[in-house]
């Protein structure tokens, strides 16, 4: 199995008790980890007593205000690396890795002829069956014996993917930069992903399994309330601004969502907050991003941010 140190980075923000189960799967790996680094993102309640009492936990990064989860990762990615990681494996602190997740991720990239930038697990909702959120894009255009290389290691090629469970090459990080921060929260995972995947390899791997213990079992097509401000701004600067897309993956991606947004249109109760909302996002998504330095500087991770951020924007 593999000799390259390999952190954790959970997110954690106010689920103190799933929490305890994130922590204790973590600590519970059959291939065990060398780092297991935690983002408190300015939690209000037990979170930062579980982390202090976890035997498993290695390093915390208390956050004086919650910098969402693409904050929060940047963020962790960031102190993870610092501190030596070569494999970064991150999710947020509601997901529960199967005992031998990391080494069924560990053992696919060991047998797969080439070197992926991105293992995804596959996450179960709590009943077993797949969760249509952390399904990732299959990645299409490819020569069908790439997809048999793939399929012949129990993986499949994908594009993008979110980030429950994903393990992320360090050099991939270096290269690429961290996750834009001012995201915040919606469709972050997809732009990084995608930058990640641009040019690099991505799989999927059925056997590495998590549960994800989301109180409901959907998909970002069900209506996201006032967060569908943070769905359409953010896929505005992903589609516009991202380099980790292409012309043709803006026109498969962009036609997706349009249609995606024409039925929450279509279909919600709240037609006139929903196009409120859609107009707020596109005018915020007007205006580019901060760089992540900038959003992260003045927390305790202000200069291994800016280390490893290289832009991402495109601007």
């Amino acid at each position: 199995m593999s000799a390259s140190r390999i952190a954790a980075v959970v997110v954690a923000w106010n689920r103190a008790d799933m929490l305890v189960d994130t922590l204790d799967a973590l600590a519970g790996q059959t291939r065990p980890l060398d780092d297991l680094v935690v983002v408190d993102n300015a939690s209000t309640d037990t979170t930062p007593q579980v982390l202090a009492a976890h035997p498993g936990v290695t390093d915390i990064v208390t956050m004086t205000r919650n910098l969402g989860g693409a904050g929060g990762f940047a963020a962790g990615i960031a102190r993870a690396i610092a501190r030596g990681a070569d494999l970064v494996w991150i999710m947020d602190d509601d997901t529960v890795p199967h005992p031998d997740a990391l080494e069924a991720l560990l053992r696919v990239r060991e047998d797969y002829e080439g070197t992926p930038a991105v293992l995804a697990c596959r996450a179960d909702w709590t009943d077993g069956r797949e969760h249509p959120m952390n399904r990732p894009r299959t990645r299409v255009g490819l020569a069908p014996r790439l997809h048999r290389k793939a399929e012949a290691v129990g993986a499949r090629q994908i594009r993008t993917a979110s980030f429950v469970a994903i393990l992320i090459d360090a050099r991939a990080v270096r290269e690429e930069g961290l996750p834009q921060a001012d995201y915040f929260l919606w469709n972050d995972d997809f732009e990084y992903t995608s930058r990640l995947l641009r040019t690099r390899i991505g799989l999927y791997v059925d056997g590495a399994r998590v549960e994800h213990r989301t109180k409901v079992f959907g998909n970002s097509t069900a209506d996201p309330g006032p967060r569908m401000v943070n769905e359409v701004r953010n896929k505005v600067w992903a589609f516009t601004r991202s380099p980790g897309l292409s012309p043709a993956d803006k026109i498969l991606f962009g036609g997706m969502t349009a249609l995606r947004w024409a039925r929450l249109l279509a279909t919600t109760s709240e037609r006139g907050a929903m196009a409120e909302r859609i107009v707020d996002g596109v005018r915020q998504g007007l205006h580019a991003p901060r760089a992540t330095s900038e959003v992260l500087a003045g927390t305790p991770v202000a200069a291994e941010v800016a280390a490893l951020d290289v832009g991402g924007t495109g601007d």
